[in-house]
């Protein structure tokens, strides 16, 4: 910022007009200027570049802010950004269209995804929190308010579930209930279960569980009925269809459901049948009803495909965010993004063994990015959920799956988190 900042706007401002020209990115100029220019007996004007209106420092690089001349498209910039990348001598250029006719490059001038920290200061919000960071520099945010169920997709030691454990740490301090389904014996998420509401271990217990969910589910539908109150009287402001237009006081607790290995819950014998049938018609109803009753979906996996069984897709359709790491084939790949953004089938395919919580995020715009998890280990995720254990909210309907622990000793403060190491 005090240094490297500095100097790579002077360099970029110094070359902008001949960088744009070698990349053809300029337009001739227009023939009253050629025509003043002969009348006047002067040397004809050059090549008209995007008009550079402001620049401005960022903790990763620069941001510049430019204009497009008559006849040019954005698809022009955007097809330029690699050869504007080494040309600017950054470490990469992304070019976003903020009105027509306006752009913004987004250059970042190292890899923000070698080392990795999610800025303190980054802006936590109801159910909207950090998980990871993008490569231009810029926290990556769940939120669930807009993207209301995701599914994340990994093969074993690609990030998979730091992502996820790093995802319930961040969700441990905000007022929501946690429900966790993980069948492989709750190794993953039963040392989180003081700030768990309820917490499910095995299949037959977890296909209880969601059956109890859509009951809730529900249950805060009659909720929303029984306050709608709508007559000719009724202000439009005043009309819900969710449990967000609701008064504070009866408006029900938002839960979020994670599963962590959903294949689980689905791969079954056929002596399972029927509880198989219960878990998925479980879950397509809940994907597709509950984000108006505040019941979200965060579905973890290492493959999400037909081999799992019948309304395995019909569930994925619902799964509006999607998170893949490292995979071993592409078809693992394929089952994640090739719906929505085959184009990041590639980058998924790119990611390096070597380089666990490296991501490509995505949703069903067909917009992606790379991300990358800071690595969180599960004594701080332990410390955490027991910090904030009193925020755990009591479900009536979920009484029965509530984690049975000991109490903590009298007078002894939950552990105190420490700061995650940076991802080498």
């Amino acid at each position: 910022m005090v240094v490297g900042g500095p100097a790579a706007r002077i360099r970029v401002t110094w070359s902008y007009a001949s960088v744009m020209d070698a990349c053809g990115l300029t337009v001739p100029p227009s023939r009253a200027r050629i025509a003043v220019a002969r009348a006047m007996g002067r040397e004809l004007p050059a090549n008209r570049p995007p008009k550079l209106l402001r620049m401005r420092t960022t903790r990763t690089g620069l941001v510049a802010r430019i204009r497009l001349q008559p006849g040019q498209d954005a698809f022009d910039v955007t097809s330029a950004t690699d050869r504007l990348r080494h040309a600017f001598r950054m470490h990469q250029v992304v070019a976003k269209e903020v009105r027509p006719g306006v752009l913004e490059l987004v250059m970042t001038g190292y890899d923000g995804l070698t080392r990795v920290r999610v800025p303190a200061r980054a802006k936590r919000s109801a159910l909207r929190v950090p998980v990871a960071m993008r490569a231009d520099g810029l926290p990556h945010f769940r939120d669930y308010r807009t993207v209301p169920h995701s599914l994340n997709v990994g093969a074993n030691g690609s990030g998979k579930s730091v992502y996820q454990r790093n995802l319930v740490r961040e969700l441990a301090a905000q007022p929501v209930a946690l429900v966790g389904i993980d069948c492989k014996e709750g190794v993953e998420l039963s040392p989180l279960a003081r700030r768990f509401s309820a917490l499910a271990d095995n299949p037959d217990t977890a296909a209880d569980l969601l059956e109890a969910l859509v009951a809730e589910m529900a249950a805060r539908f009659q909720v929303i009925r029984d306050h709608q109150r709508i007559s000719a009287s009724t202000p439009d402001t005043e009309i819900t269809s969710d449990i967000w237009g609701l008064p504070d006081t009866v408006r029900p607790v938002p839960v979020v459901v994670v599963i962590d290995e959903i294949a689980e819950l689905l791969l079954t014998s056929a002596a399972h049948k029927k509880r198989r049938e219960r878990i998925i018609t479980s879950l397509i109803r809940l994907a597709q009803l509950a984000r108006a009753a505040g019941i979200y979906l965060e579905v973890c996996g290492q493959r999400f495909g037909s081999e799992l069984g019948d309304g395995v897709t019909m569930l994925r359709a619902q799964l509006t965010g999607r998170v893949c790491h490292r995979v071993n084939d592409e078809s693992s790949a394929k089952m994640a993004f090739g719906d929505i953004a085959p184009e990041a089938l590639a980058s998924v395919l790119a990611i390096a063994p070597d380089a666990p919580g490296m991501a490509i995020a995505a949703d069903t715009t067909g917009s992606w990015s790379r991300i990358r998890t800071p690595h969180t280990s599960l004594s701080d995720a332990v410390a955490v959920c027991n910090q904030y254990a009193d925020l755990t909210p009591d479900l009536p309907a979920l009484a029965a799956f509530r984690p049975a622990l000991p109490l903590l000793a009298p007078g002894t403060p939950p552990a105190k988190p420490v700061p995650a190491p940076a991802t080498a």
